[in-house]
This record gives C-alpha cells, sequence and structure tokens, in this order.
C-alpha cells in the first residue's frame, strides 16, 4: 500500500460573491492565473489518487459497518483523504478553463461570476467523471461538462415562459418535421420545405421559430399544470454524451484523413461544407464563391463525394454504423 505523504492542498480558490465589482473579478482571475497547469501524466497520476480515494472511501463504508480493526480503518482514511486532496488540486489547476469559456456566455441576465460558478460545477463534474484509461485529454472532456453546466445554469434562470397547449403541440410537431427533414436531406431544411413538411406555412413556420427563442429555455413549464417542460416534449438531437465528444474528436482526425484521398476539388468542399479544418461548417453559397462554381454543381460534387466515402469496401469500419458526418450549416431562409 502506497503511504506517501503528500503536502497539504494550498487554500482553495474560491470564485468571490457576485456584485463586488471589477476588482473582484480580476483579483479572482489573478488568484487561478498563478495556479500551476499539469501535463498530461501529472493528470493521470492525480486521476489515480482520486480512483484510489473514491474505493477506499467506499472500503471505509463496508469496513465500518462491519465493525473492521481501527488500524485497517486509519489505513483507508489515508487514502480517502489523499484521494480527495488529488481531486482539489486537479480542479483548481483548470479553473482557468472555466474562467475562460464563461466570457463567452456572461449575458446582461447573468453576470460573470454566476457563470463561473455554474461552470465550475461542471468542471467538478467533469473531475468525478474522468476516466484516465481512455487516453483522453483532461480539458476536451472537461470543457464538454463545463459547457452544458454553463448553459444549464442559464437555462434555469431564464425568464420561464407559460405556454399553451395548443402552442406546445405546434412547437413539437414543427421540431419533429424538422429533425427528419435534416436526416432525409443531409443539410437544413428551408422554410418553404419545413413548412410543406407540417402542412403550415411558410409565415407560421417563422412565427413559431421566434417563439421558440423568445427566452425560452428546456426547463420552461408548459401546458396548464405546468408539470412539464418544453425539455421534456422537444427532443435536443444536437446534444453529445461527454465521452461521444471526445470520441468525435478522434473520429474526425480519421475523417479528415480519408476525406484527403477524394480529388482536391471534392475534398476541398467537403472540407469547407463540413468545417474539417476550421470547425464552422460553411453554406453552398460560400463554397460555391470560394471554388468559383455554381451552388447546384457544388451540391452535385458534394453528394457524389459523401457518397465515396460512404462505400464500406473504401473506407472500412470508420464511417459504417453509427458514425455520421454532421449536419453542415445552410443559410437561413
Amino acid at each position: 500500500m502506497n503511504t506517501t505523504r503528500h503536502p497539504p492542498p494550498a487554500e482553495r480558490v474560491e470564485p468571490p460573491e457576485p456584485d463586488h465589482g471589477a476588482d473582484l473579478v480580476a483579483k479572482y482571475l489573478s488568484q487561478i492565473a498563478a495556479i500551476p497547469l499539469l501535463t498530461a501524466g501529472q493528470e493521470v497520476a492525480l486521476a489515480k489518487r482520486i480512483e484510489a480515494g473514491v474505493y477506499a472511501a467506499h472500503l471505509l463504508t463496508d469496513h465500518e459497518a462491519a465493525g473492521g480493526r481501527p488500524r485497517d480503518r486509519h489505513a483507508l482514511e489515508t487514502i480517502a483523504e489523499d484521494g480527495q486532496r488529488a481531486k482539489d488540486q486537479l480542479i483548481r489547476a483548470n479553473l482557468r478553463l472555466v474562467a475562460a469559456e464563461a466570457k463567452r456566455h456572461a449575458r446582461q441576465s447573468m453576470s460573470y461570476l454566476d457563470v463561473v460558478q455554474e461552470g465550475n460545477l461542471g468542471l467538478i463534474h467533469a473531475v468525478e467523471k474522468f476516466d484516465y484509461t481512455k487516453g483522453y485529454k483532461f480539458s476536451t472532456y472537461a470543457m464538454w461538462w463545463i459547457r452544458q453546466s454553463i448553459r444549464r445554469g442559464m437555462a434555469q434562470r431564464a425568464r420561464a415562459i407559460r405556454l399553451p397547449n395548443r402552442q406546445v403541440e405546434e412547437l413539437t410537431r414543427l421540431a419533429r418535421c424538422e429533425e427528419h427533414l435534416r436526416a432525409r436531406l443531409g443539410e437544413e431544411p428551408t422554410v418553404d420545405e419545413l413548412a410543406q413538411a407540417a402542412g403550415i406555412t411558410a409565415a407560421k413556420v417563422t412565427e413559431l421559430r421566434a417563439l421558440a427563442h423568445i427566452s425560452l429555455s428546456l426547463d420552461t413549464p408548459v401546458g396548464d399544470d405546468g408539470e412539464a417542460t418544453v425539455g421534456d416534449l422537444i427532443p435536443d438531437t444536437d446534444v453529445l454524451h461527454a465521452l461521444d465528444v471526445v470520441e468525435y474528436h478522434e473520429l474526425a482526425r480519421e475523417i479528415r484523413i480519408l476525406v484527403d484521398t477524394l480529388p482536391p476539388r471534392e475534398s476541398l468542399i467537403l472540407s469547407l461544407r463540413y468545417g474539417l479544418q476550421t470547425g464552422q461548417p460553411a453554406t453552398v453559397q460560400d463554397v460555391a464563391a470560394r471554388v468559383g462554381l455554381s451552388t447546384d454543381r457544388v451540391r452535385q460534387l458534394e453528394k457524389q463525394a459523401l457518397k465515396e466515402l460512404r462505400d464500406p469496401e473504401r473506407v472500412g469500419p470508420v464511417l459504417s454504423g453509427k458514425h455520421r458526418l454532421p449536419a453542415p450549416r445552410r443559410r437561413p431562409a
């Protein structure tokens, strides 16, 4: 059993209470900037100590229930406490991740420090869930949890709008139509396409979309009793699980390799359309202007290239099964 003693953790850096001005924000940012960053090896070492601490705490509960020896209890307590210190260190070393992400989300309705507090909850959750055996970089894994926690916190604080059942049904039907069209077309449907599929006018589609964006969160109560929420009724097909996000980065690397096997023009079109290099998908119009072709020709070459990439004999298992390219962006109508 490893009995190596570790120095006591430095004082925990907590975000200051909100509404104390920019000076406290600057002080907090200065404090976390002084915390040393970790190497990948150090992250793994801390994760192992955290894992050992969690296991020791579990054994400690069973040990106390069984009335075990004090000597064994002391050893387990030591390991559990060391795991907690490792957890604190991994959290502290990554607080600047939260600080940087919070700047992108701070709004008039939610102060920067409030956003930081929400993001820190996500960071803590990431530390607790991190599996070092997968070989993933912790910052990539943690960023998903940080963003999710921030968005959830902002949604909970958003102004609640109670919607009539009729409008809820219309929004739900429109969302399902949009999901089905996106899957069938391989791109974002236009307003006219949505209207035709949903059996409503284009003006009604625009009206419902506007309604859905007026301070409407997934936690907004709907209906007469308010028991259900918008999130319960509309499937969120764009949210990935944390491990899926990490897996996607690996898959994206392999996709880029495959795309590079295409003729240069087709390779460029797919790279632009799906944002393989920049992470920002481009519209057909933008790609057409970039490569000097008509939009119809761009669509034709895109479909041709995708057909080649989906050939199992060409790409093997990489794009088979559940893996799909993300839907490209389409210019709003």
